[in-house]
């Protein structure tokens, strides 16, 4: 069975880490969580001092899963360092996914009301991760020295909004 849609997940609930109102503290918590496929965080040189910082901002609360982060960043750092240089820009993915998605299979088909429970002991497995990102915060951020690195920056940010289920804006912040 393959991934389920963005949009299952991309609300913001109440904290999902723990069954509540459990008499044994330690079923409450959840095991065996998926290691996250968003490895790299920081690309590209950060020894040198940066003219410029463009990132790209959150305008909602929303969940992201990693395979999107993993996604966009691949676009990003394949971009600017085709175009820019390895050693011209700092780029870093600044959501990390702490949060454990849960799903509670449901099987369908010949057979399957003898395969399930239904919403008894609903509680679901863990199957993935999710970055919790707020309205303003940055989600990524490129480091470069030029103008012409600014607008490639940019053009990266604009391939990957599709990719993410946010609406987002880009800012220039310039640094001392």
């Amino acid at each position: 069975m393959g991934k389920r849609p963005a949009r299952c997940y991309r609300r913001v609930a109440g904290p999902a880490y723990t069954r509540t109102a459990r008499r044994v503290v330690r079923k409450a918590f959840i095991r065996g969580v998926p290691n996250p496929v968003l490895t790299h965080m920081d690309m590209g040189n950060s020894g040198l001092k940066y003219k410029y910082q463009v990132l790209l901002v959150s305008d909602d609360w929303v969940q992201v899963r990693h395979n999107a982060l993993e996604a966009c960043r691949i676009v990003v750092n394949k971009v600017l360092s085709k175009e820019v240089g390895v050693d011209n820009f700092h780029f870093q993915v600044r959501a990390y996914p702490h949060h454990v998605l849960r799903e509670n299979a449901i099987i369908t088909g010949a057979g399957a009301d003898r395969l399930q429970t239904g919403m008894r002991h609903a509680f679901g497995r863990p199957k993935s991760r999710a970055a919790r990102i707020k309205p303003g915060q940055a989600v990524f951020s490129v480091k470069v020295n030029t103008k012409k690195a600014v607008e490639t920056a940019r053009a990266a940010f604009k391939k990957i909004k599709p990719k993410l289920p946010m609406a987002t804006s880009i800012e220039l912040v310039e640094l001392n």
